[in-house]
Parts: structure tokens; C-alpha cells; sequence
């Protein structure tokens, strides 16, 4: 392999914490041809907060910066590329309500911005074109478009962004909304597609050792590294020496970096979505935004599509994704904010079947406010849940990667998982373990490239019934 040419391959490098931060971390080093070792206290690999989209330009997020768009689009791209196999190639529909105070025309700016953002990436390299072509990013829509679409019938493989607004055009109370609407080219991210692509790619690496259900208790900093205590299932306690240690423990990166002594502020946000079957829908859906006020009673609403009419639901209010003290903050005894015995016990016991019903028919009919005929749609299955921590004190940020304390010590804080891949560069230069060259993506990782989309499905479907999700949430969507 080119990367072993370029490698200190005696460095010895543990990751803690098996999400997507931490198993894209692994899947990165590995793949240069470092001694990797990825330790995980769960079953598996990437079980976190629930992933169903990109964010290549953040343009569900009105409340951020511009540059943090342009960041997330730059980093989605670059994820896109390492996780071929994981991307629903759907575009996202992004409608401002009545119930809003927002308008349509704030999205005009910023798109324009990411459009020529994106223009500029594919030119620089064509290899960065994963969103189909620049000047087809966004279309906006007059009701006078809508009305006109209605009367289509949807093509069996939606080829253009027109046959995608069908069913949205049939479905949606266009009474409800302000105009235009805008379809944009943000893709679905397939979170079970995500674990499978990493999982296959790290048992085919002898250089990376992943060592599932077991538990870090103890880390020791010495001049050249780290020692680590590890508890395995048999109860079994091994210490591990180290010259890197990278904290990638997602929500729980504090209780790290209070055995390691290396504090650091952050927030905690628990959150959940829904999935539901709406049996009576025959079309390909586009993923839906309404927009709203976080935290109310009409904040934003969120469908997202997978196949046979599995949809997942977002509803930003604090009965349906969002909860009760579900945002809480770290002190001055304690780098690791503690949710509510409530909600921590939903992570790590599940969710009692009363409270998965009473929710998922709160988000199905929060839907159906724009959507009518979604009423008819039932709850299947478990949330999909977890908690996400956010750097520093800014419940806005979105954009966040890797921070170093010392010489031999990092946290990888990823808010959204399209960061993971930036964050495992960062590591690698800052502890100058490869040369990166003038090598692309695609060379630097022979071994993902070599998946192919047969061996990720069933491997995701496999991991689903696993995790006692459906299938479908699996499985591929919308342009091949």
C-alpha cells in the first residue's frame, strides 16, 4: 500500500469510543497503516444519536453562521467520499410555515454562497462533485410550480428535482406555507450503512485491533504516552500502553477526560426520532423540512424517507425529539454534564413501549399539519435516540472536530458526523504520523473503496435486526 511508504507505523495509537467519530477515526489511521487499537464498551460499532442526512451546507440550520454552512458542505463531501456506500442520493425540501416567523427569502443569500462554494470544491477537483452538478444544487418553487406538479405521476427511478416535488406537491397543505419552497441537493445518510462500512473495513485490517464491550476504567499519562485499563466481558482487567490516546467517546468524552485530568466545558443534548410506516404512500418522497421555532410547540418538523413507506421523524419540540432538561452543561468538579436519571436510563436500558407510542404519535401528528394524509401513519418500532455533546457553551454550533491538550492527548467532538473524517486528518497531521502527500481520499483508503454496495447492505440489514430496528432504515433510497 502507498500509505505504508509515508507511515511512522511504530506509533501505537488507542481510540476510545466506537461512534462515528471514533470508528471513522480508526477506519482513517488504519488505513495509513497505523497500529490502531478502537475500544468500544458496546456490542458494536456506530450506535449513536440518530444520522439521516449530510448536512452538506447546513442549510436546515437558520441559526448559523455561513461559514459554519460552508464548513459542513466542504466536510459532508469529503465524508461522501470515504462512505460511498452510505448515501441516499435524495434531494431535501425545505418549507418555511405560517406557523414560522421566518420568510423564504432568508435562504436566498446563503444558497447562492454554497452554490459557488460548491462550484469552486468540483472545479478544484472533480472528484468532489458527490451532489450532482453545481448548477443544479437548489430549485426554487412558486405555488404556480406546485400546482402544476400535481397533476405529474412520479417516474419509477426520479431522475431531476421536479420528480421529486410530486408527491410533495400532491401531499402537502400548500395553504400552510409561504412561497417558494426550495428542493436542495442534501442527501440522506444511511447511519446502519455507516456501521456496516465501518465495520467491514476494520475486521479486513490486521493493523487495527477493535475491541468491543469493553469498558475503559483507568488512564495513566506518562512522559512518551498514555497507559490504559480495560475491562472486558469476562470481567478481566488488562493494562494497554499507548503513544497517542484519542478521546472519542461521543457523549460521554467528559468521564474520559476526568480520568485522564483534562477538563473541559462542554454541553450534552439528548434527543430522539421516530420511526413510523405510513402504509398508504406509493412514491419516492424527498426528505421534508418545516421549519419552526425550536423549542415550541410548532417547532420544526422533519420526514425523511427510506423505503416500502418507512419514514423517520423529527419534531423540535420538547415532546416529541427534544425533552424536558434533555441540554445540560459540564461544572467545575466534572468535565462530563449528567443528563436526567430518566433520560440516561433510556440509553442504557431502552424505552419502555407506552412512552414509544405516546411520542411517535405526537411526531405523526405534527406532521400531519402540513402533510393531512400522514395521520393515517402508525409507529414501527424503537426511536431511534442518543445524546450529542457540543464543544464550549454555544447550543448553536454545529461545525466541530478535534481539540489537543499536550502532546499526546486529543478529544474528537464531533456535533455532526460529516465532521469525523476532518477531525481524523487533524489527528494525523498535528501528530505528524503520515505524510498525506498530494494523495486524495481514494488512494489514502483502498480498502473502503473496495466495498461494494451488496456486501454494506446486508451487512446493515444484518445490524438493524441486530439492534431491533427495520431493515428498510438499511437499506438503499432514491437515485443509485
Amino acid at each position: 500500500m502507498q500509505s505504508k511508504n509515508h507511515t511512522h507505523s511504530t506509533s501505537k495509537v488507542a481510540i476510545i469510543g466506537g461512534g462515528i467519530a471514533g470508528a471513522t477515526a480508526a477506519v482513517h489511521m488504519a488505513e495509513l497503516g497505523l497500529d490502531v487499537h478502537l475500544i468500544e464498551k458496546g456490542p458494536g460499532l456506530v450506535s449513536g444519536p440518530p444520522i439521516c442526512h449530510l448536512h452538506a451546507g447546513g442549510n436546515l440550520y437558520r441559526e448559523i453562521s455561513t461559514e459554519q454552512c460552508i464548513e459542513l458542505l466542504k466536510q459532508s463531501i469529503d465524508t461522501a467520499r470515504l462512505y460511498p456506500q452510505t448515501i441516499n442520493r435524495r434531494p431535501t425540501v425545505i418549507a418555511v410555515p405560517y406557523s414560522d416567523g421566518g420568510s423564504p427569502e432568508e435562504l436566498y443569500e446563503r444558497l447562492i454562497t454554497i452554490q459557488a462554494c460548491y462550484a469552486e470544491l468540483v472545479e478544484n477537483d472533480p472528484s468532489n462533485k458527490v451532489l450532482g452538478e453545481p448548477k443544479d444544487y437548489y430549485k426554487f418553487y412558486s405555488r404556480e410550480d406546485l400546482e402544476a406538479l400535481k397533476e405529474s405521476e412520479q417516474p419509477q427511478l426520479p431522475s431531476k428535482l421536479d420528480d421529486w416535488m410530486i408527491p410533495f406537491a400532491k401531499y402537502t397543505d400548500l395553504d400552510a406555507l409561504k412561497f417558494p419552497v426550495v428542493a436542495v441537493e442534501e442527501h440522506g445518510w444511511s447511519v446502519f450503512r455507516i456501521a456496516a462500512s465501518a465495520t467491514l473495513v476494520l475486521d479486513s485490517i490486521a493493523n487495527c485491533t477493535v475491541l468491543t464491550n469493553t469498558q475503559v476504567v483507568g488512564v495513566e499519562e506518562h512522559p512518551d504516552g498514555w497507559f490504559i485499563e480495560c475491562v472486558g466481558q469476562d470481567n478481566h482487567a488488562q493494562i494497554y500502553q499507548f503513544d497517542y490516546l484519542v478521546n472519542a467517546c461521543g457523549y460521554e468524552t467528559g468521564s474520559i477526560d476526568d480520568l485522564a485530568n483534562k477538563p473541559r466545558e462542554r454541553l450534552v443534548e439528548f434527543k430522539a426520532a421516530y420511526v413510523t410506516k405510513w402504509q398508504e404512500c406509493r412514491e419516492l418522497w424527498p426528505e421534508v423540512i418545516f421549519h419552526g421555532p425550536r423549542g415550541t410547540p410548532n417547532g420544526m418538523a422533519q420526514l425523511t424517507p427510506y423505503p416500502d413507506g418507512v419514514f423517520q421523524l423529527h419534531g423540535m419540540t420538547k415532546d416529541i425529539t427534544l425533552f424536558e432538561d434533555g441540554l445540560v452543561a459540564s461544572n467545575e468538579s466534572s468535565s462530563q454534564p449528567h443528563l436526567p436519571i430518566r433520560l440516561k436510563s433510556k440509553i442504557q436500558h431502552g424505552w419502555s413501549e407506552d412512552v414509544i407510542v405516546q411520542r411517535s404519535r405526537k411526531a405523526i401528528s405534527h406532521m400531519a399539519r402540513f402533510i393531512p394524509h400522514y395521520q393515517q401513519a402508525m409507529e414501527y418500532g424503537t426511536p431511534l435516540f442518543g445524546a450529542q455533546q457540543i464543544p464550549g457553551r454555544d447550543d448553536t454550533l454545529r461545525a466541530a472536530d478535534v481539540t489537543f491538550e499536550g502532546a499526546h492527548y486529543a478529544r474528537v467532538e464531533v456535533v455532526k458526523g460529516s465532521s469525523a473524517l476532518e477531525a481524523a486528518m487533524k489527528l494525523v497531521r498535528e501528530w505528524q504520523l503520515f505524510d498525506y502527500q498530494d494523495a486524495n481520499i481514494e488512494s489514502l483508503h483502498p480498502v473502503s473503496m473496495s466495498l461494494n454496495a451488496k456486501n454494506v447492505e446486508e451487512k446493515a440489514c444484518e445490524l438493524a435486526l441486530e439492534r431491533n430496528y427495520p431493515q428498510q432504515l438499511a437499506k438503499y433510497y432514491g437515485t443509485i
